[in-house]
């Protein structure tokens, strides 16, 4: 048997679903058979139209894209200094130690370490990119 791929576009299954369907034909209360004695190719055809009808949904995107992970793991393994805005506009300035799914362990030189929650954390960049004032 020789099958194809259907490939229906977004004007044809919405044609379809405009179109009103029409009422099966009966016959001696077969409702498989057609007078003419071709039943077997018409519910083929029915069957081709309905799957031709058919949308898949669309599958949401997955949750966790791990672009995070490779980013924490990058600054660990090269030792960055890195600035960590918080919430209420507080700077820590320090190399991150690890993390995990809720905080990050970061070490400063000259002040204690510290274990920054990840809710708290507005956004962070790498140390050598601040823009220093310029001077006039």
């Amino acid at each position: 048997m020789n099958r194809k791929l259907i490939r229906t576009t977004l004007a044809e299954v919405k044609g379809k679903a405009r179109e009103t369907p029409q009422p099966r034909e009966r016959t001696n209360g077969s409702p498989h058979r057609s007078p003419s004695g071709d039943g077997g190719r018409e519910a083929s055809q029915r069957a081709a139209q309905q799957a031709a009808v058919q949308v898949r949904k669309r599958v949401p995107p997955p949750l966790e894209t791990n672009a995070e992970i490779f980013y924490y793991k990058k600054q660990i393994d090269a030792h960055t200094l890195m600035v960590i805005v918080l919430l209420d506009g507080e700077e820590i300035e320090g190399t991150i130690e690890w993390y995990d799914r809720g905080a990050l362990k970061v070490n400063r030189q000259s002040a204690p370490n510290l274990l920054v929650l990840k809710r708290n954390i507005k956004y962070m960049y790498k140390a050598d990119e601040r823009e220093e004032p310029a001077a006039e």
